[in-house]
């Protein structure tokens, strides 16, 4: 019985160490102070990153975890805590009210583009398009990706204005882009 006991402690032992040896190999990009690793997928990182707090609360208020588990491929533009707070008081609340639902999964799906689309694939976008890549959202609208200054530029459809602070974060169904202000649809 005590063979039996160690053996499988050992076996626990070397499952974790490889585990735990596969983590660290990977290459991960720092979001909120924590590691994003390509091995998990947009929630399973997204709730480790102290900066997108809101955006977890939201995505699960709107109903959409087991979406963004999924397969994808998809790229997400995501809005940091402090891109939140830079909406009208009050806004933030009133989205994640059950009523208010449909209208939350509007912002959020709107955040989302189908597809694995880094950095280079919408830098070339943006050369084809002439220094313009046109994005259709999940959600059905459009975003627009731009160059300024070197980095990625996103106008939404009310001509706000977002800079990719992050790019570039791989998850194994799809790829972030953590942004620093929420787009908005056309209201």
């Amino acid at each position: 019985m005590k063979r039996i006991i160690t053996a499988s402690f050992i076996t626990a032992s070397l499952l974790f160490a490889n585990y735990a040896n596969a983590q660290t190999k990977e290459k991960t990009v720092q979001v909120g102070g924590a590691a994003m690793y390509p091995s998990k997928n947009i929630v399973e990182n997204a709730v480790n990153s102290k900066d997108h707090t809101t955006l977890v609360a939201a995505v699960k208020a709107a109903g959409l975890v087991e979406t963004l588990q999924s397969a994808g491929p998809f790229t997400v533009f995501a809005p940091t805590n402090a891109a939140f707070g830079m909406l009208p008081q009050g806004t933030v609340e009133t989205l994640l009210k059950p009523e208010n639902k449909a209208a939350l999964q509007g912002v959020l799906t709107y955040h989302v583009v189908a597809g694995k689309l880094d950095a280079k694939a919408i830098s070339d976008k943006i050369k084809e398009g002439n220094g313009t890549a046109e994005l259709t959202t999940v959600a059905g609208g459009k975003i627009w990706a731009m160059m300024k200054d070197g980095k990625i530029v996103l106008k939404d459809e009310n001509g706000g204005m977002s800079t990719v602070t992050i790019g570039n974060v791989y998850q194994s169904n799809g790829v972030i882009h953590v942004v620093d202000h929420v787009v908005l649809p056309k209201s």
